[in-house]
């Protein structure tokens, strides 16, 4: 079985969608190149499912275009699309055994009873659950459960794959191995995937682009190192990892954050006030000394909490925000643990200062 020369792009332009008054998508654009892993993901109520609905056909948009591989879809009935569809709950039929869970989509367009019989092999193999055609679904773990309902997704080799958050009912170590499978998967079949999810994490690891969804829009699409390095609004930069802000401002060619200014590597935005997004781990005690590369930031210890590897630092700056610093426990940084109620000076590198628009 082999996907990768029928993976087509999807180009999906203006979709708006309404429940009554209400917006659920508004004008939305997005392109997923053949053969890509992309990730909707964002906070419930963010427009995701719908807009996965939409591109599987089960929800009928109010306005705009979905094109596979050129051809317009957006008007064409489920069963006309060829899309593999992974649900959040499986879907799998608990009266059928594995095997004619995973031949059903086959069934359905008639295709002969030899062949589906080697496409069922094929896909169980690639699945890792050969073998296993005969047993009920109410004998198989979560995890297989969930191979089960990928492998039906993908046996008639459909053009692209959805996935509405397959991994949500699983404990963690297994969601964890799960996410390294189906990325394996995606890998090997080389087909055009849409994944939905609510875990950001999960979509780091899984994706080559995430497209970050808030209120019906698109806040950013990008490579997940890119995201979560440079974020271009605060909501990304909140949702993707863990942040602090600390508000500053753009004026006579610098940026400053109180009366000190900062250095920092990215072109400056317009004048007027930002906040800079910092994150824990590029935040490290320094002595006080602000290099051509450093940006010292005066404060005050709150809390310091070992964690094994590593320890987290609460610190208050001296206009009040709180921002948090994490390192690992090596012994020179053990050493010189500050206790609570202690000045430091923390500083931050003048390339991983980012700023985004202060709203």
């Amino acid at each position: 079985m082999s996907l990768a020369q029928s993976a087509l792009p999807i180009g999906i332009s203006g979709i708006e969608k309404r429940f009554g008054a209400v917006s659920i998508l508004s004008d939305l654009s997005l392109d997923v190149a053949a053969g890509e892993f992309l990730t909707l993901l964002g906070p419930s109520g963010s427009g995701k499912t719908t807009l996965l609905m939409i591109l599987a056909g089960f929800v009928r948009a109010n306005a705009g275009s979905i094109r596979v591989g050129g051809e317009e879809i957006i008007t064409m009935p489920p069963h006309k699309r060829n899309i593999g569809m992974v649900f959040q709950n499986y879907a799998l039929f608990p009266h059928m055994n594995v095997f004619h869970n995973i031949a059903f989509p086959l069934k359905q367009r008639r295709v002969s009873t030899v062949e589906t019989a080697e496409r069922v092999e094929r896909a169980l193999d690639l699945v890792q659950l050969k073998g296993l055609g005969e047993r009920r679904v109410d004998q198989l773990s979560g995890g297989q459960r969930q191979r089960v309902a990928l492998a039906r997704a993908i046996v008639f080799e459909p053009r692209i794959v959805l996935m509405d958050e397959p991994l949500s009912a699983l404990d963690k170590s297994l969601r964890e191995h799960m996410q390294i499978e189906l990325r394996n998967l995606h890998r090997r079949l080389g087909m055009t995937t849409v994944y939905v999810t609510h875990d950001q994490r999960e979509a780091i690891t899984m994706s080559d682009r995430v497209a970050v969804m808030n209120a019906g829009r698109i806040e950013q699409i990008d490579q997940p190192e890119i995201l979560y390095a440079r974020p271009k609004t605060k909501f990304v930069a909140g949702f993707i990892g863990e942040s602090s802000f600390i508000p500053v401002e753009c004026r006579n060619g610098g940026v400053w954050h109180e009366d000190n200014k900062l250095r920092m590597k990215d072109p400056m935005p317009s004048s007027g006030r930002h906040l800079m997004v910092v994150r824990p781990e590029k935040l490290r005690l320094i002595a006080g000394e602000q290099t051509s590369d450093i940006n010292a930031l005066p404060a005050t210890v709150g809390d310091v909490i070992y964690q094994g590897d590593s320890f987290v630092c609460y610190a208050t700056l001296k206009d009040g925000r709180q921002v948090i610093l994490r390192d690992y426990c090596r012994f020179d940084v053990l050493a010189r643990l500050p206790a609570p109620g202690e000045p430091i000076t923390l500083g931050i590198d003048a390339q991983d200062v980012v700023l985004v628009a202060d709203q």
